[in-house]
This record gives C-alpha cells, sequence and structure tokens, in this order.
C-alpha cells in the first residue's frame, strides 16, 4: 500500500512540473546584415558586388587560405600578398583582429 502512494506522489509531482520557458530565438544585427561597397582594394579580393560586412570576412578568410597566408608559426598573423597589402594600408604582416578593422576602413 505504501508503494502506491509513493508512487502517486512521484505521477502528480512529474504532471506539476512547469514547462521550460522557451527561448527567445536570437535576432541578427541589422548593421551586420547591411550590404555595403567594397573599395576598388578591397574589391580585388572578395569582387566588387555589395555584401554584408560577416561575408565580406567570409570571402577574405577563404582568399588567406587559399593562398596560404595565414603564417605558419604564429596562425595569428596574416602574411599579406599584393592584393592584401594594399587592403593592410601597405603593411606585410598583420594580426587577424587588426586585420577586421583594415577592412572595415575599405567598406562605404
Amino acid at each position: 500500500m505504501a508503494k502506491k502512494k509513493a508512487a502517486k506522489k512521484a505521477a502528480k509531482k512529474k504532471a506539476a512540473a512547469k514547462p521550460k520557458a522557451k527561448k527567445a530565438k536570437r535576432t541578427p544585427n541589422a548593421a551586420f546584415m547591411k550590404a555595403m561597397t567594397p573599395s576598388a582594394a578591397l574589391a580585388a579580393v572578395v569582387g566588387s558586388k555589395a555584401l554584408p560586412r560577416t561575408e565580406v570576412t567570409k570571402k577574405v578568410w577563404a582568399y588567406i587560405k587559399k593562398n596560404g597566408l595565414q603564417d605558419a608559426k604564429n596562425r595569428r598573423q596574416i602574411n599579406a600578398d599584393g592584393a592584401l597589402s594594399a587592403v593592410f594600408g601597405g603593411k606585410k604582416s598583420v594580426n587577424m583582429f587588426e586585420m577586421t578593422k583594415l577592412i572595415n576602413k575599405h567598406l562605404s
């Protein structure tokens, strides 16, 4: 008899448990999704079509990996070739975090 009461109490507790609140979906930031026109120097790397900043960054990274421009020892450093040195302001090597700052200067 005690087992039945314990089973009933456990069943009531499970039924009374509150459903978990659903998380609100994260909305994308409109500033990142706005299509921006690249400068002539950046267009040589990513193309002249207007793209959001996120896509520009993806295309620059694809270019870097395709041409093997990431430093072998320090993977955070990007070694510029002819097209990227124009984007990087003539620097031969930049940090990956500095790279995004320099790319943003070429978007309007």
